[in-house]
């Protein structure tokens, strides 16, 4: 499924489409390649929310993370580090996970004349049970708007959808099926439709686009 994937992949979406966790997903099974993999977080508007919470536990299982200086400090500065800059390029895979909606994939931006000048990856979460991505053209105006403000090319769609752990099987039928509808109206092709692991083993459609995850706490003071 992910053998296509370039080195450098970015991870957008609506605030509350799973981003971060997904993030972390991905970088899991891309380094189970066999591929020497980092994770940058660059959710500066809100970094509770970002991969940062999750650096003890990504580096226990072998990924290099990339935060904000100030990450994990009382300070509110939406300062990047240049460790980024420095991987974009190299041999190593980088999964991005930039900020939720426009405002806060500028950052993201700011790294496209890097990014652009080698192949990437630019997937975008939509989860069709948040408020605001209720419907495959809420999606796409998201999409859109998204792609204006990091000046680059969504390449892929990620169907994150989910209800935390009241999702059902049937939620997530339902789900591809927006899922198609915003492949459709946007030409994007779907790369998967993800779901917690213990969902995976008892999902009956036939669908070889499936990726298990799992759920991880956010344990900032770890």
């Amino acid at each position: 499924m992910f053998d296509a994937l370039s080195r450098t992949v970015a991870i957008v979406g609506h605030y509350g489409s799973g981003k971060t966790n997904l993030s972390l997903n991905l970088a899991l099974a891309l380094k189970g390649q066999g591929r020497r993999v980092a994770i940058a977080d660059l959710d500066v508007l809100n970094p509770y929310f970002g991969s940062g919470v999750f650096k003890a536990l990504a580096e226990r299982e072998g990924l290099r993370v990339i935060t904000s200086a100030y990450a994990g400090s009382t300070l509110d500065i939406p300062a990047l580090t240049g460790r980024l800059a420095a991987c974009l390029g190299g041999e190593d895979t980088i999964v991005i996970d930039a900020g939720g909606d426009g405002d806060g994939s500028l950052a993201l931006g700011s790294y496209a004349p890097m990014i652009t000048q080698g192949e990437y990856d630019l997937l975008f979460v939509v989860n069709f049970f948040r408020a605001l991505t209720k419907t495959a053209r809420q999606a796409a105006d998201y999409l859109r708007e998204i792609e204006t403000a990091c000046r680059l090319k969504v390449t892929a769609i990620a169907n994150n959808s989910n209800l935390g752990e009241h999702t059902t099987p049937q939620d997530i039928s339902a789900s591809i099926e927006e899922a198609a509808k915003l492949c459709q109206i946007t030409q994007k092709p779907l790369l998967f439709t993800s779901m917690r692991d213990d969902i995976a083993r008892q999902f009956v459609r036939p669908d070889n686009g499936i990726f298990p995850v799992k759920v991880y706490p956010k344990t900032p003071w770890e």
